[in-house]
C-alpha cells in the first residue's frame, strides 16, 4: 500500500495553520485502506478540537486588533435557550442598525451563547468589528452587564479566546456568525513532505528551525504531533505567524502543543 503525506494549509490573516497527515492508496481504483473507528469519547474530543480549530481560523481571517470582543450577561435570566437566542439576535439587530445609521462598515460578528456550569446563567460572547464607540456598543445591550475590549493577539493569535468561548455552547450550533465572514479554504499539496521528514518532525516538535524551514516568511508559534500505532502514520499540526506581521512583536520563546 502506497503512503503519501498530505499538507493542508490555511492562510488566515497573519496566521498559517498547517495539518500534515498520511493518505493511503493500494493503487486499485475504488479501494480504500481500513480505518479504525474511534471510541465515542475519543470522537467527542476530536469533534471539539475541530470546532476550536475552525473557530480560531475564522477569527484570524476576519478580525484585527482594531476589533472587539464583548461579554454580555443578564440581570433577569431568559426562560430558555430560544429566549436567549432571541435576545442576542435583537441586540445584533440594534448594533447593525446603529452602524448603518452612522455610516460604519456592515456588522461582522461571531457569537457564542453559554450557560454557566454552576448557576446555569446565560451569557454571550461576541466578537465583532470595531469602529463603534465601546460605551455606545455596551449601552445597546440594556439587559444586564456588558463589557468590551479590543482583541489582543499573541504569537498564537486568538486561539486562547476561541478555545475558551466554544468550550460549552448552548444549542445545536457551536456559534452563530454573520454571512459576510471570510471562511478560509485549505491549500492542499501531496508528496512535498516525505514519510521520513514527517517522522523527524514528529520526534521533536520544539525544533522551531526545522519547522520554519517548511514555510519561509513565518515563525512557528506551536506544534504538536503523534504517531498512530494502528496505521503507522505520523500526524502533525502547527500554527505559524508572519515574520512581517503587524499584530504582535515576535518573541522567540515558544511552547510546543501537547
Amino acid at each position: 500500500m502506497r503512503t503519501v503525506y498530505r499538507e493542508k494549509r490555511y492562510y488566515c490573516g497573519e496566521y498559517l495553520d498547517v495539518f500534515i497527515f498520511p493518505v493511503y492508496s493500494s493503487g486499485k481504483r475504488g479501494s480504500r485502506g481500513r480505518k479504525g473507528k474511534p471510541t465515542s469519547a475519543a470522537q467527542k474530543k476530536l469533534n471539539q478540537r475541530h470546532r476550536e480549530e475552525k473557530l480560531v481560523r475564522l477569527l484570524h481571517a476576519n478580525f484585527t486588533p482594531e476589533d472587539l470582543e464583548l461579554h454580555l450577561t443578564y440581570a433577569e435570566q431568559p426562560e430558555d435557550d430560544e429566549a436567549a437566542k432571541r435576545e442576542l439576535a435583537n441586540f445584533l439587530r440594534r448594533v447593525r442598525r446603529y452602524r448603518k445609521k452612522n455610516g460604519l462598515e456592515p456588522l461582522k460578528y461571531i457569537a457564542v451563547t453559554e450557560r454557566g456550569k454552576q448557576g446555569g446563567r446565560y451569557h454571550h460572547h461576541v466578537t465583532l468589528n470595531g469602529g463603534i464607540d465601546r460605551d455606545v456598543l455596551e449601552s445597546l445591550w440594556g439587559l444586564g452587564y456588558a463589557n468590551s475590549r479590543r482583541l489582543q493577539f499573541t504569537e498564537n493569535g486568538l486561539a486562547g479566546l476561541g478555545n475558551y468561548i466554544v468550550k460549552s455552547p448552548v444549542g445545536g450550533k457551536a456559534w452563530n456568525a454573520s454571512k459576510n465572514l471570510v471562511d478560509p479554504e485549505p491549500k492542499t499539496r501531496d508528496g512535498h513532505i516525505s514519510a521520513r521528514r514527517a517522522r523527524e518532525l514528529t520526534q521533536d516538535t520544539t525544533n522551531n528551525a526545522e519547522f520554519e524551514k517548511l514555510y519561509p516568511g513565518y515563525f512557528l508559534s506551536e506544534a504538536g504531533a503523534f504517531h498512530n500505532d494502528v496505521n503507522g502514520g505520523y500526524y502533525i499540526i502547527a500554527r505559524y505567524y508572519r515574520k512581517d506581521g503587524v499584530f504582535i512583536k515576535p518573541k522567540r520563546k515558544r511552547r510546543a502543543r501537547k
